[in-house]
């Protein structure tokens, strides 16, 4: 059965309203969370940052369970867990309860955004899945253009509080309604008898599994650790190198390229090898940095940074997931997912408080040639596997 193109709208709202309400809506809300809590907003980050890191821990076993169980029932109750989450957050009556609450939202998190939902087209149709995940990421890419506004003009009126008293409803009446629908559409641990993954060969030799395993969390973590360093530091990075206003406008670009890259990828990528396509998001996130640090601070210099950047950045969303589809097939793939959501978010958590050190210590420019020679070690780790598995066509195309 081919995965029809309403799965992939339906999971695409799912993944706009799940982006939107917990991890866009934060940063607009941050101010008014630590100020009504007597904290710093540093502090305020701090408890993200570990929430993320605890989700991370938890990333493996909603794959793993995906994988049992199918995964739309797993974000069937990761849509309840999520509403319950952030009504909490709302009612939170001190800072304690809600770093709980919010811990809760993050791994809330892990059951329903992109990793699951995967794993669900790649249930309901294994050999369409490279596709469909392409197409499931450019609607997803409209969250933030969505939920930024509707975040600010919510918070204007109702209060932190409100917005995410708003938030867990939208997780009810929305995502909650679609994912029950397509619980029964996701099959529990596809087996090689299933003729959907029978077309699906993967590319690694059983006995190679474990070491090529290994290579793909390392790269992927290092890919993570450039993205969360400079997308949480996008402003006043730009502020520092001297750009001043421009640097607000140069932050317009990165949208853009990101939606950008999708659309490009779905055109010309699919036929690409998946460890190729990898390498070439990797390169293209240090080519940015490269070019950001080499002619700050030049505007179109910066510009160019935030549209190759932006590339690349929307790149790594998509390889992270069709590249273990290509590599090991379906069999195991929520696991393996899990794996790297655990790899990405684990290094993720960190990567701004280093980011913020090193430049302490040197400069900007010098962090950012720093931080370009991470991606392109990254860049090094997807070149061997392309090397090894990069020249057998992947029949992954439906």
């Amino acid at each position: 059965m081919k995965s029809p193109i309403w799965v992939v709208w339906a999971l695409g709202i799912t993944q706009i309203v799940g982006y939107g309400t917990i991890y866009y809506s934060f940063g607009a809300l941050a101010p008014s969370i630590a100020r009504d809590f007597g904290l710093s907003e540093a502090w305020v980050y701090g408890a993200l940052s570990a929430s993320l890191l605890i989700s991370g821990f938890v990333s493996p076993i909603s794959g793993r369970w995906a994988d049992r169980f199918g995964a739309g029932r797993i974000m069937v109750w990761g849509s309840v867990a999520a509403a319950v989450s952030l009504l909490a957050t709302a009612l939170a009556p001190e800072a304690i309860s809600f770093v709980i609450a919010l811990i809760a939202v993050e791994v809330a998190s892990a059951f329903i955004l992109y990793a699951t939902a995967f794993v669900a087209l790649a249930q309901v149709d294994a050999g369409s899945a490279q596709r469909r995940i392409t197409q499931l990421t450019l609607i997803a890419g409209f969250a933030s253009t969505l939920f930024w506004p509707l975040t600010s003009g919510l918070h204007a009126s109702v209060g932190w509080r409100g917005v995410y008293l708003v938030y867990a409803g939208l997780n009810l009446a929305i995502c909650l309604p679609i994912h029950f629908w397509l619980a029964p559409l996701t099959r529990p641990r596809p087996s090689a008898k299933d003729s959907a993954v029978a077309i699906v060969p993967p590319l690694v030799d059983k006995d190679a599994e474990g070491r090529v395993i290994i290579l793909l969390l390392v790269a992927f973590a290092l890919m993570g650790f450039v993205s969360s360093a400079i997308l949480v530091h996008m402003l006043p990075m730009l502020a520092s190198l001297g750009l001043g206003t421009a640097g607000v406008l140069v932050t317009t670009l990165f949208g853009p390229a990101q939606v950008l890259s999708r659309v490009v990828n779905m055109r010309f990528g699919i036929a690409l090898s998946q460890p190729g396509l990898s390498m070439l998001a990797a390169l293209l996130l240090s080519s940015g940095l490269a070019i950001l640090a080499l002619t700050a601070p030049w505007a179109p210099g910066a510009a160019a940074f935030a549209i190759i950047f932006g590339f690349g950045s929307g790149l790594s969303i998509i390889v992270a997931g069709t590249l273990p589809l290509a590599l090991f097939g379906a069999v195991g793939y929520g696991q393996r997912l899990g794996w790297i959501s655990f790899a990405r978010l684990g290094v993720s958590a960190f990567a701004p408080f280093i980011f913020s050190v090193v430049v302490g210590w040197s400069s900007t420019s010098t962090t950012l040639l720093l931080l370009a020679g991470v991606g392109v070690a990254s860049a090094g780790c997807f070149f061997v596997l392309w090397w090894r598995y990069g020249r057998r066509k992947s029949r992954l195309v439906a």
